[in-house]
């Protein structure tokens, strides 16, 4: 998962694209990056870190351009090395900057490709380098020397032909405007919206509808699925569909957790999406226990704080905010090892005792991954005094692998792994364990907009859109995505970086 952001502007674009990706900072804490274009010229900084660390006042005065793109990146099974951080660059032709979010799931094919075929060479493990190559590729196939709106919708749609997985681009091409397109399923989100001001009209493109609000560009539509979006120098918008078979099919799991509550993503505003997703577990607890004993609903903060407070006023139950988090730690599923994990989540998370002792309490989270932070959460409850300690997810349970982008552990790692929905509460010690039903998920959100009939929820039914995932990709995904595997990883780059500080002390 990741964030990305591009703008065609009357003047400079730095201060714009920093603002956007800090509110698309939930999207990825790892690095951040930004490419701006003035003439035909590129003025790029990426490093690893958040926004404001990776940016500061004299980076920004060298990005100059009424152009650019910006990143947010949330690693997935790759490296995390500063290298990798976006956008990424190739001088032919043209001169092009591009950064995505999502995962290729062909990658390694599309990498062998580029080198027997294409003639190029991938320098990163980071299949945005290859999405890049790609593109430019059959841009340059084109043959122009000066390219329109249809020579570039036509390398975007033969993109589309080659490359396979969930992905939202954002690219700039030098001397001639910002390129945006969506996966022929629509998985991950992009949106585009548009402000007036004096002198024209300026663009932006970015993940989700918050970073077009934070700087006062209105809303216009979600990218479709297979739909590119070219903003050339001039501001003029041309828009095409690029894909021969396309289907809206979004991920599931980005109303559930990642995406921004403010904001708005293929016509669903995800607050009120939420808010269902409370009424639906409401329900169900009415289904099987209308005779409960809940004396107060809690919610683990902060995504699962909407479907809790709802869920409380359908159940008639008191809400109480029982936690305190510390919002300078960082989310805890992707680190690379369960100690860390473990360490974190006392210092993320800090119970406030009077509102657990001596009651029946209820917590809601918005899913369970691995089930580590749950169980310590459910232990705090009972040292708070809690009586009873039942436990709700507004979704359902996590069994399966995620190949569109988002990075989760093996599926081995998962607490809901080979376990029933009692057998996961037993291992988190709670009295109770709810979950919501799958069908109950996707109409929460599907019931603001009938037009979307299908999602990704393969992270919890094992069904790919793509049809492209067998279970060698998965085994193969498995390898990379186990702590061991994480740990190794981290000790190579701990040791790559020491090599490195002891070649440079030597020179």
């Amino acid at each position: 998962m990741c964030g990305i952001v591009g703008i065609v502007a009357k003047s400079f674009v730095n201060q714009t694209i920093f603002d956007a990706l800090t509110v698309l900072q939930h999207r990825g804490q790892d690095a951040a990056g930004m490419v701006t274009c003035e003439g035909n010229r590129f003025y790029m900084r990426k490093d690893n870190g958040l926004v404001n660390e990776v940016f500061r006042t004299r980076h920004m005065k060298r990005l100059m351009g009424n152009m650019g793109i910006g990143h947010v990146r949330y690693p997935t099974a790759g490296s995390s090395s500063a290298a990798e951080a976006q956008p990424f660059y190739v001088n032919s032709p043209y001169g092009i900057a591009l950064c995505h979010n999502g995962n290729l799931t062909n990658a390694d094919e599309l990498a062998d490709q580029m080198f027997r075929a294409d003639l190029r060479h991938i320098n990163t493990t980071s299949d945005s380098e290859v999405l890049l190559n790609v593109f430019a590729h059959e841009l340059q196939q084109q043959g122009k020397l000066v390219p329109d709106a249809d020579d570039i919708f036509a390398a975007v749609a033969n993109v589309h032909k080659r490359v396979k997985g969930g992905y939202a681009v954002v690219a700039v091409i030098t001397g001639y405007g910002i390129l945006a397109f969506r996966d022929p399923n629509g998985i991950r989100p992009l949106v585009y919206g548009t402000r007036s001001i004096e002198g024209g009209e300026e663009t932006m493109v970015a993940s989700e509808s918050v970073a077009l609000d934070i700087s006062g560009f209105t809303r216009v539509r979600d990218i479709e699925p297979g739909e590119a979006i070219f903003i050339d120098m001039q501001g003029n918008i041309h828009t095409r569909q690029c894909a021969e078979k396309t289907s809206l099919t979004p991920c599931l799991f980005e109303f559930v957790y990642l995406a921004r509550p403010d904001s708005i993503i293929d016509d669903v505003n995800v607050h009120q999406a939420r808010m269902r997703m409370g009424v639906k577990l409401a329900e169900k607890v009415q289904r099987e226990r209308p005779e409960h004993d809940i004396d107060v609903i809690i919610p683990i903060p902060d995504t699962s704080r909407t479907s809790a407070l709802e869920m409380a006023k359908h159940l008639n139950v008191t809400f109480r905010e029982g936690f305190i988090k510390n919002r300078y730690i960082g989310r805890t599923f992707i680190m690379p090892g369960q100690t860390q994990r473990k360490r974190s989540v006392r210092r993320k998370l800090n119970p406030i005792e009077s509102e657990f002792k001596g009651k029946v309490v209820m917590l809601v989270d918005d899913s369970i991954v691995r089930g580590t932070t749950s169980k310590q959460i459910v232990q705090m409850a009972r040292d708070m005094g809690a009586r009873k300690v039942y436990f709700a997810s507004a979704a359902p349970p996590v069994r399966f692998p995620n190949v569109y982008g988002i990075d989760m552990p093996s599926p081995t790692e998962f607490i809901a792994h080979n376990r029933t929905e009692d057998e996961i509460g037993e291992a988190i010690g709670a009295d109770w364990m709810l979950y919501q039903d799958l069908s109950d998920l996707q109409a929460s959100v599907s019931e603001e907009h009938s037009g979307i009939t299908h999602f990704d929820s393969s992270v919890f039914d094992g069904h790919y859109v793509t049809g492209d995932i067998d279970e060698r990709y998965l085994v193969r995904l498995d390898q990379k995505r186990n702590d061991l595997a994480k740990v190794d990883e981290e000790t190579s780059e701990h040791a790559d970086e020491a090599s490195a500080d002891l070649h440079t002390k030597i020179q």
